[in-house]
């Protein structure tokens, strides 16, 4: 298991730079992934949501402009076309994801990465 820790970010996203502050102040070493200039892959989004033990839906940003034009709430789709649409629609995907190993939290709050140190 990897003990590099790594955020997947959006990096003017108030909340993500929180949570790297927080990593900074507990001395830990990571890698900040911005998933707007290198896009994930079908495969990295599902093996992010799987560590971080959610699905797909639980993952989404229900506040996004973006999510009422998809109208997503009202629509019934499987978890790989919703992994599909948070590929084409970054905005849709909660942040930031930090992950160590085999195991991802939510950084919202920050402190949820306490778990992971």
């Amino acid at each position: 298991m990897s003990d590099k820790i790594k955020v997947y970010q959006k990096p003017t996203c108030s909340k993500c730079r929180m949570t790297i502050g927080r990593l900074k102040e507990q001395g830990a070493a990571f890698e900040t992934i911005n998933y707007y200039e290198k896009p994930l892959s079908f495969d990295e989004l599902r093996k992010l949501v799987d560590k971080l033990g959610i699905t797909p839906r639980d993952l989404l940003r229900k506040g996004e402009r973006v999510y009422r034009d998809l109208k997503l709430a009202h629509r019934e789709l499987t978890d790989d076309e919703i992994i599909q649409l948070m590929i084409e629609n970054p905005d849709l995907i909660q942040r930031p994801i930090v992950v160590k190993g085999n195991k991802a939290v939510l950084g919202r709050p920050p402190e949820n990465v306490d778990d992971l140190l």
